[in-house]
């Protein structure tokens, strides 16, 4: 599949291209409309001959376009259309624009400040403090504005050529409230007073770089600062955290890591003069990475050592890093075309974790790689894994489409890839092929074939001829093993999670290292590659092998069931990563038909004594979805019930509820993972103690539940309990103070037994009470719930109405919602209702999605027909049923 060339992409016309943009957005109307006025002047170049100037705006009102070439006398637009569609607008001119290298483009518009998280926005939100007197504010909440122009909204703020190759430099400006803070990509040239109680604030010109990295925000903020402990230019550069006011003090854990993360980061030096990271109350991804001014979901930035769920703090560090490290891959070398997203988002995730092993080292105390492994590359695997899948290198024609692949497969499968070819040439060779391919693109745009050719200079191997097929082809191979005495042979195939390729679809032959660990003999083995259909190792040790050592390759592997037994046994040999490596295949094949439940669940039972977290984690996760898809047979429910009842219950006892002074962060996690499954299978030890404190905690003993155990505290509660439980919760989510309370709140609120109070959760949740940037987290937890699941379902087709008016305004928003609400299912039935209540409807911006949650569906139920009786009998032959 071919890299879209420019004639397969809908762009602009070629006639005019942008130099530099000049921004000044004043007149904002704060309250009512939330209208403001604008005035931007393009400085263009006119590369040939036109009489008109097509360039994107969307939701913007303009009122007048003239245009300067050279000495000739200024001209009026005759003419201003637009097209809602290709959201394009095209102003025509009486007379013939000659080429010329420096024209002036003036427009007048005017737009508004919305309350969809895309453009220039504002969010809402409660004031811990006494806000400024011009805050904006209705009933609870006051208002901060900012902006999100990734992939394509930078249009919906002031008219541009909004692409990613066209770009330019940018001065900017705005007018606002005199007590109020503006922030941008660059600092404060200067601050007018230009009438009562208002200002002009103006900023210095960016470097050159694309219309969707300008970023500006403005609200009652503070902030707290540290200093790159290295200089650039002489200096060291301010690095600062702002939110509004009263919660600057959360932004010191991020301020901590984004300092030396930028230091890290500087073998290229970072160009800017400052870096600021912003928490923005309500945002539709977790970041994003504008140049010099990053935004962040407010769980994404903000942690507080006293109220925080330990967890975030991981997820702060590796956002802030993922953020900076776009600040090179991404802003200064930027994708050629949108096709090419995983340039930024692959890179980005993979240097993002880098970046926190080297913060928080191997060793150390939160195992950063099997992190990666237990996370993105399981979820890459499980996504790659449907027809509907897409490759890494998509072909996008229209950049409006782009939205729907910011997905599991450009970040998580593109920085798998990445982690599997480091892993190949040597790190220190592969980081610098990827310095020698941004100092030769820096300030530009680039494609995958730069990289490759980048990389393959410093190595000497001929990178592309390997990895090409791996960013062009759709999905990945699983390794069938033969086994012989003294060897084995390993055969490539296709891998779909419905275990069902056709010959068509398992045509692609990658390159797949194999990673042999064995005895010392077979060394050579374990540098090799497979790269024909099939291959047989010899001088294998029989005693113990195992492939794809550490996961370090981006493919299943499926082993005889005996040679699955005795990697079990041989559990002291096996890396973190190998173990979540073996759970995760044994489970992804049983839904493939190409193992069986049997296996898998066999193989579990081995893991009893288990100390590691992000193992536990990954056998919770492969059990919770067998139970999830088989939850509709009472015996089969039950059974796997007290299988995993047994199987937790010992590692749950020994844990305990108390931490321990220093205790490591992986404990701590482990502590609420095993607490939260050992009470949602019943043990009733545990259940009895979570009421105690949930009783405790709810009644004014804020200590009674350790910040880290709210979450399986509340969970086990609200399965467990009853309308007051709900209440409780409901409660604490509209009165918590913590920044993670309202997440962990809608979370646990998905756990729901009683029909009645899940359709009031589902009020509840699309009321006002709850931000349209949380929409998906209580649908998920109610999805994974099989007695509330179809009432869900049920709910959406209800009220569609309600749902898209709330969710539709911003695609990422309501495509997520709908992939995490429908994609539990296992029934055919289901599927097709879902299938019929879509057919006739208007799905732009989230079909991918739908298609995504058909194929899943589908894999489901053909998973529950064939193992269903297969299950039962296993679990009655070991006393489960």
């Amino acid at each position: 599949m071919a890299t879209t060339s420019p004639a397969d992409r809908d762009v602009l016309p070629e006639a005019v291209k942008p130099v530099n943009y000049d921004i000044s957005i004043y007149d904002l109307e704060l309250g009512g409309a939330f209208s403001y006025q604008g005035a931007v002047t393009i400085e263009l170049e006119i590369r040939k001959a036109t009489k008109e100037i097509v360039l994107n705006a969307h939701q913007l009102e303009i009122h007048s376009a003239i245009v300067s070439v050279g000495e000739k006398q200024a001209l009026k637009a005759s003419d201003i259309s637009y097209d809602e569609k290709s959201q394009r607008v095209t102003l025509a001119f009486a007379e013939e624009l000659s080429s010329c290298p420096e024209a002036a483009l003036q427009i007048i518009f005017s737009g508004t400040m919305n309350n969809i998280m895309a453009g220039f926005y504002r969010s809402r939100y409660k004031p811990t403090i006494t806000p400024a007197t011009s805050v904006p504010k209705d009933d609870e909440y006051h208002y901060m504005f900012s902006t999100q122009f990734e992939s394509c909204d930078a249009r919906r703020a002031f008219p541009c050529f909004d692409e990613p190759n066209l770009k330019a430099s940018f001065d900017f400006k705005i007018e606002i409230p005199e007590d109020q803070v503006a922030l941008s990509n660059m600092p404060v040239k200067k601050v007018d007073q230009s009438s009562s109680g208002l200002k002009t604030v103006e900023f210095e010109r960016t470097p050159i770089m694309s219309t969707y990295l300008l970023t500006w925000a403005f609200g009652d903020f503070e902030y707290v600062e540290d200093f790159t402990k290295r200089e650039y230019g002489g200096r060291q550069l301010p690095v600062r955290v702002y939110t509004t006011k009263g919660l600057k003090e959360q932004g010191r854990f991020g301020l901590q890591n984004a300092h030396r993360v930028v230091d890290y980061f500087s073998e290229i030096d970072y160009p800017l003069p400052k870096v600021d990271l912003l928490a923005v109350h309500e945002f539709s991804h977790g970041a994003m990475e504008g140049w010099g001014l990053i935004t962040y979901r407010t769980t994404a930035i903000l942690f507080d050592e006293h109220q925080s769920d330990a967890k975030y703090k991981n997820r702060v560090a590796y956002v802030v890093a993922h953020e900076l490290a776009h600040q090179w891959f991404g802003n200064l070398v930027t994708m050629d075309w949108w096709s090419e997203l995983w340039l930024n988002e692959g890179f980005a995730t993979w240097v993002g974790w880098l970046a926190i092993d080297h913060l928080y080292p191997e060793g150390g105390e939160w195992n950063i790689w099997g992190q990666f492994v237990a996370e993105s590359v399981q979820t890459a695997l499980q996504l790659d894994s449907l027809r509907s899948s897409h490759p890494i290198e998509v072909p996008v024609k229209d950049a409006l489409e782009i939205d729907q692949i910011f997905d599991h497969i450009s970040y998580f499968k593109g920085s798998s890839v990445l982690r599997m070819l480091s892993g190949h040439l040597g790190q220190e060779k592969f980081l610098s092929g990827v310095s020698r391919y941004l100092k030769a693109h820096a300030y530009g745009n680039a494609t995958t074939n730069n990289l490759w050719e980048a990389l393959s200079k410093e190595s000497g191997k001929d990178v592309n001829s390997f990895m090409d097929i791996w960013i062009k082809k759709i999905g990945y191979p699983v390794l069938t093993v033969a086994e012989e005495p003294g060897q084995i042979g390993v055969r490539q195939s296709r891998f779909l999670s419905t275990g069902d390729a056709k010959p068509e679809e398992d045509e692609t032959l990658w390159w797949i290292p194999l990673g042999l660990k064995t005895d010392p003999q077979a060394s050579e083995a374990a540098s090799k590659a497979l790269t024909i259909k099939e291959e047989t190792l010899r001088h294998v040790d029989e005693s113990f092998y195992k492939l794809n050592s550490n996961q370090m390759g981006f493919y299943r592997t499926n082993y005889p069931p005996e040679r699955l037994t005795q990697l079990g046994s041989a559990k002291d040999k096996l890396t973190v990563e190998d173990k979540v490596g073996l759970i995760g295949d044994a489970a992804a094949l049983a839904v493939a038909g190409e193992a069986t439940t049997a296996g898998l669940l066999a193989f579990t039972a081995g893991f009893k004594d288990e100390s590691n977290y992000l193992v536990w984690s990954q056998i919770v996760n492969s059990l919770a979805n067998v139970r999830s898809i088989f939850s509709n047979n009472e015996t089969i429910a039950k059974g796997l019930n007290d299988f995993t009842l047994q199987l937790v219950s010992p590692a749950a006892t020994n844990i305990g509820w108390e931490f321990a002074p220093k205790e490591d962060f992986l404990t701590g996690q482990l502590r609420s993972l095993l607490i939260s499954t050992a009470g949602g299978a019943g043990h009733q030890g545990i259940v009895s103690e979570a009421k105690r404190r949930f009783e405790a905690y709810t009644t004014g003993d804020r200590t009674a539940v350790h910040p880290s155990l709210r979450s399986a505290v509340f969970r086990i509660v609200i399965a467990e309990g009853g309308k007051s439980e709900y209440d409780a919760v409901k409660h604490e989510y509209l009165n918590t103070t913590s920044v993670d309370g309202k997440e962990i709140c809608l979370q646990s609120l998905g756990r729901l037994q009683s029909i009645d109070l899940v359709k009031d959760f589902l009020d509840f949740q699309f009321s006002d009470k709850v931000a349209t940037q949380d929409a998906h987290t209580g649908a998920m937890s109610l999805a994974a719930n099989p007695k509330a699941r179809y009432t869900l379902w049920q709910y959406i087709k209800e009220n569609w109405d309600t749902v898209h008016e709330k969710l539709s305004g911003n695609s990422v928003v309501i495509a997520r919602f709908l992939k995490n609400s429908l994609q539990k299912f296992a029934s055919h039935e289901v599927e097709k209702e879902i299938a019929g209540f879509f057919n006739d409807k208007d799905t732009s911006g989230y079909e991918r999605g739908l298609v995504q949650v058909s194929d899943t569906v589908k894999g489901n139920a053909n998973y529950k027909e064939r193992d269903e009786a297969l299950i039962l009998e296993w679990l009655k032959a070991h006393d489960y049923a």
